[in-house]
């Protein structure tokens, strides 16, 4: 059975788009898993001590994969594209692809936790979702991705890519 899931990607470390462009082809080869939607590219505004600003975006995939499988395949695809593993929490990083909605699946499994605890939080994760999910609902704060961005307090900027 096909489950619907949401993925944020981010790269803030060499070519950022190029870097953002391999991981969908990646994701696109993953065995029962097809890419069905794709948000546009956004830059954001890095969070803690990293320079570099980020490429942001969201996508939508079904896949007959359990959770933590899923994360299996993300990481070896974060490891094949050179992400080390890294001590700074929101540190600069190749590749980031973390699953943000599972379902409506409420997991808390060491490091894998769905929906993803800070995804209400962060306006690179909830524009670019909002543009290719905005009805959705975060099956624990009962809201739509639209209402959650509306009343998100992060200040960071988070703008369209130009092409």
């Amino acid at each position: 059975m096909a489950h619907r899931v949401y993925v944020g990607i981010g790269s803030n470390l060499g070519s950022k788009k190029e870097n953002y462009q391999e991981a969908l082809a990646r994701i696109g080869k993953i065995p029962i898993t097809k890419i069905v939607r794709e948000s546009s590219l956004y830059e954001s505004e890095p969070l803690g001590d990293s320079k570099e600003w980020y490429v942001n975006g969201a996508i939508e995939i079904e896949t007959d994969l359990k959770p933590d499988l899923l994360l299996q395949k993300f990481k070896n695809i974060e490891r094949a594209m050179g992400r080390k593993k890294v001590r700074k929490r929101w540190g600069a990083r190749v590749i980031d692809l973390d699953i943000l909605l599972y379902d409506n699946l409420k997991l808390d499994k060491g490091r894998l936790k769905i929906p993803h605890p800070e995804m209400h939080n962060r306006k690179f994760v909830l524009i670019p979702l909002s543009e290719i999910a905005p009805q959705v609902v975060h099956p624990i704060l009962g809201l739509t991705i639209s209402e959650l961005l509306v009343g998100v307090k992060d200040n960071k900027r988070v703008s369209l890519m130009r092409s």
